[in-house]
């Protein structure tokens, strides 16, 4: 299998990478190629959700619990674990071009995360 060619130095080189979409001042780099970001339009839509339900932990000592403090015990009950699944999913698209990015949602902090990068790319393909 053959290498690509090294880009140059001086070449135009991405500044920020949402999921598999690459952004610098005067390019997007998509799977299918490189594209101007001039007049580009972003879209994002937040697909995650946060799933709450009660810790193994709280049920076990529950359990342990009832034999030794009674109703206290079902307190423990009252432990959740909080998990963020699902997706952010990024579009970009611009003259002859639409490309859609997933992006695996870690915690709820990461629908700002890349509100922020997105937020940014819209600001550079104003100015371009």
């Amino acid at each position: 299998m053959t290498q690509p060619p090294p880009i140059p130095a001086g070449a135009d080189q991405p500044l920020t990478t949402i999921g598999d979409i690459g952004v610098s001042q005067t390019s997007v780099w998509l799977p299918t190629g490189q594209h101007p970001v001039r007049g580009t339009t972003w879209m994002v839509s937040d697909m995650s959700r946060q799933e709450e339900k009660i810790s193994t932990v709280g049920i076990v000592l529950a359990v342990v619990g009832l034999f030794l403090i009674c109703i206290l015990s079902l307190l423990f009950l009252l432990l959740k674990d909080k998990r963020t699944t699902g997706y952010i999913q990024v579009t970009v698209q611009g003259d002859g071009f639409h490309h859609a990015a997933m992006i695996p949602a870690t915690s709820p902090a990461t629908f700002a995360q890349v509100m922020q990068q997105v937020n940014w790319a819209r600001g550079v393909a104003a100015a371009a």
